[in-house]
């Protein structure tokens, strides 16, 4: 297992200047810059869902990860097994974080009481998991939920985190350790950190290092991740993504949206359909495709990251 407090322990990784990206470490240039555009929350709603076939078929989206304890996973699974080689993550969840739209763990109260509240479902905050649960019955769910997708033949591309939930220290060690041992990409920012960095709870220097152990394990590492889309105007979606884009810095950046198409219904569910209208319709825009044309801008997968980085072992 991943020895977290070793890493705190031990120095900083060399310099920046010194470092490659591992965007150069998968073989593309030094100066290369290169986008994952992917959709969270999928399976969450026929809304959801919905918005992210428009987002995939008709826009700039290239891959999405699933929320395997919610309700609409087995719609998008349909579409999928219809649709071979997407970039199909999990979305691990530990949280249900809507009011009235609750969902509990695919490994069952028995299994793992400590993620479960008092209405029967996941804590509806990160808050409530880390003061609840134990890191043995996150990887009890980790594990049961990756069973589950594997069960309704779903090629797991990557592994990432509902509202960032793996990512406390308490939990984070489980998270890389699965994905290793699974050699199952899981999304960590090892590289510059240069969007994440800002307001990551870990320091880039410990990033890197995680990042490097990753890499050694045989999995491939985004360089930065950029997930700050709550809040815009739906207005403003095109020209923030447009500013995110043009400020990057070279490598890979993991760029996360919440593309939704929501109907009457989905106001039942979130407050939130405003703002994932407006990550569909960026995606969707001739506006945000030119932006990526004209900064040169490489789309990828983390299926393509993966086939690189076997590449690079031989």
């Amino acid at each position: 297992m991943l020895c977290l407090a070793l890493l705190l322990a031990c120095g900083t990784t060399m310099a920046e200047e010194e470092r490659k990206s591992f965007g150069e470490r998968l073989g593309w240039g030094p100066e290369d810059k290169i986008v994952i555009m992917h959709i969270d929350d999928v399976g969450m709603s026929h809304d959801t869902n919905r918005g992210t076939i428009k987002a995939l078929e008709e826009g700039v989206a290239n891959s999405f990860s699933i929320m395997m304890p919610t309700p609409w996973v087995s719609e998008f699974n349909h579409y999928m097994q219809k649709n071979e080689g997407l970039d199909a993550g999990l979305h691990l969840t530990m949280t249900s974080e809507w009011n009235g739209y609750r969902w509990g763990p695919v490994a069952g109260k028995a299994q793992v009481p400590g993620l479960v509240d008092v209405e029967g479902c996941m804590w509806g905050s990160v808050k409530g998991v880390v003061m609840n649960a134990s890191a043995d019955e996150v990887e009890i769910e980790i594990r049961a939920q990756i069973d589950k997708a594997e069960t309704m033949g779903i090629d797991i591309t990557h592994l990432d985190s509902h509202m960032g939930t793996l990512f406390e220290m308490k939990f984070l060690d489980r998270y890389l350790k699965v994905g290793m041992e699974k050699q199952i990409p899981v999304l960590f920012p090892g590289g510059h950190c240069h969007y994440i960095g800002q307001g990551s709870p870990i320091p880039p220097e410990i990033a890197q290092k995680i990042g490097d152990t990753l890499w050694e394990s045989g999995l491939p590492v985004v360089d930065d991740i950029y997930a700050a889309t709550y809040g815009w105007d739906r207005s403003e979606k095109v020209e923030r993504y447009s500013e995110v884009i043009r400020g990057m810095k070279p490598g890979i950046l993991y760029l996360i949206n919440h593309a939704t198409d929501p109907t009457e219904v989905f106001d039942k569910i979130s407050t939130s359909g405003e703002s994932r209208l407006g990550d569909l319709e960026a995606l969707v825009s001739p506006e945000l495709k030119k932006v990526i044309e004209e900064e040169g801008i490489i789309l990828t997968t983390m299926r393509e990251l993966m086939e690189r980085r076997k590449k690079v072992q031989e």
